[in-house]
């Protein structure tokens, strides 16, 4: 019995299949935006004057954005929270923090998407030039990452209200946990670079 267990322990993997590939999927995420923002690097430390003097008249809104990253970043909290109640059993509180969190997702993306529409009246556009360009792509490429994880968040909490998490089993809240983190952990970057420099 003693050797059964010895070798059932030996035989455990030190990492789970699914946090193996949610961490494969971050280091390819992490190598897409190191690019990205050594293009932007590359750009803004290439020209003299940044914003281009074509782009003079026009300010990014760092004082919205500056509240939109705070609730992006009290998301995070709301994810950690939803992580921490199914450890402990309590599907109930599990629901709720995936909703809030699903939530202020939702409304990042939502004040982010009015910052655009009104950047776009003002005339940046992705064809406006190369600081419009890298403008949209960067952030764009963070905003695609934010929807897909309130999806992802979105569809634990249907499984959650199914009853399909537990103390036990909750691989799907572990992995859609790490993958939000990464996501509003890199967006206080994005935010120093683009719109505070």
């Amino acid at each position: 019995m003693e050797t059964q267990n010895h070798i059932d322990v030996r035989e455990r993997p030190p990492l789970s299949n699914a946090r193996l590939a949610i961490l494969v999927l971050l280091g390819a995420e992490t190598m897409l935006f190191s690019g990205l923002i050594g293009a932007f690097l590359v750009f803004r430390v290439g020209n003299v004057t940044w914003p281009p003097p074509s782009h003079i008249g026009i300010e990014l809104p760092r004082i919205v954005t500056g509240i939109n990253t705070a609730l992006l970043l009290i998301s995070g909290y709301t994810m950690f929270q939803a992580w921490r109640a199914i450890q402990k059993e309590k599907v109930k509180q599990l629901r709720n923090w995936l909703l809030i969190t699903g939530v202020l997702g939702l409304l990042f993306l939502g004040i982010q998407g009015s910052e655009w529409v009104q950047l776009i009246r003002k005339g940046l556009t992705l064809q406006s030039g190369v600081y419009g360009g890298i403008f949209y792509v960067l952030i764009g490429c963070h905003a695609v990452h934010v929807l897909s994880a309130v999806i992802w968040v979105f569809t634990v909490l249907g499984m959650a209200i199914a009853g399909r998490f537990s103390a036990e089993q909750y691989t799907g809240v572990d992995t859609c946990t790490i993958y939000w983190v990464f996501v509003v952990a890199l967006w206080p970057i994005l935010y120093v670079l683009v719109y505070l420099t």
